[in-house]
């Protein structure tokens, strides 16, 4: 049986995640995540992605990112390849870095608050794999996006989009107020949280699997129907909607 085909179309928004080769470590050390970090810089120069979140776990990572160009499948085999040739030339190792496909989730970036949703689990990744101390801030992980969030635009990562998250969040701006805003909701976020919150990311409440047969189910599971529309709008809909093989 043939793989599923993964949709494609300009804008669209998607949750990425893929874990190491049985579930081994993809980082060994801080200089293998600052070479991801900067293949994934090189990847957005390429393909003209702009990503909103991302947090870089032991054995696995996290992206979301969006794309003004249907191109998700070509540049998630150029950023995954690139990478897993760094680390086997770095560590005298050879074959697969990671396990199998990566998942892709779509996102409904309308602003009804999914990609919020999306981006605190992606941001609070650390804290459920206790990996912050309660007296610690979000801030002091360094391997997510969100300690850059919260510096002056100059010395932000120019790949990383923060406008349209703060917009989500009623923050009008990108200014040391609108920063600070930012940080003390997202440590009320991480107060609040308990673990089922998370159960309807997980199972597609707020996205769909983007590896699906047809464009149909990004609709049919989608919560409210107003929501669903707006998928279908802007997926099944697009002039410029395509399916395509990947990894």
């Amino acid at each position: 049986m043939g793989r599923k085909l993964r949709v494609q179309y300009p804008g669209a928004i998607y949750h990425v995640m893929n874990r190491g080769d049985r579930r081994e470590p993809i980082f060994h050390d801080d200089l293998d995540r600052q070479r991801f970090l900067a293949t994934l810089a090189e990847a957005c120069v390429k393909t003209d992605w702009q990503v909103h979140a991302w947090c870089l776990m032991g054995n696995h990572f996290h992206l979301v990112v969006e794309t003004p160009q249907s191109n998700l499948v070509a540049g998630m085999k150029w950023l995954l390849g690139t990478y897993t040739g760094r680390f086997n030339r770095r560590h005298k190792l050879f074959g697969h870095l990671f396990s199998g496909r990566y998942k892709a989730l779509v996102v409904d970036g309308s602003g009804n608050g999914y990609l919020k949703s999306v981006c605190d689990y992606v941001h609070l990744n650390p804290v459920r794999a206790k990996l912050l101390t309660p007296e610690e801030p979000l801030c002091a992980f360094s391997w997510s996006s969100f300690p850059e969030y919260l510096k002056v635009p100059g010395r932000r990562v120019p790949w990383l989009r923060v406008d349209r998250l703060f917009g989500e969040m009623s923050i009008p701006q990108d200014t040391p107020a609108g920063r600070r805003q930012f940080a003390v909701r997202m440590e009320e976020r991480r107060a609040q949280e308990a673990e089922g919150d998370w159960k309807a990311v997980r199972r597609g409440w707020c996205l769909e699997k983007v590896s699906v047969p047809s464009l149909f189910n990004l609709c049919f599971f989608h919560p409210l129907c107003a929501a669903r529309k707006a998928v279908c709008s802007s997926a099944s809909m697009h002039p410029s909607a395509t399916f395509a093989q990947s990894i």
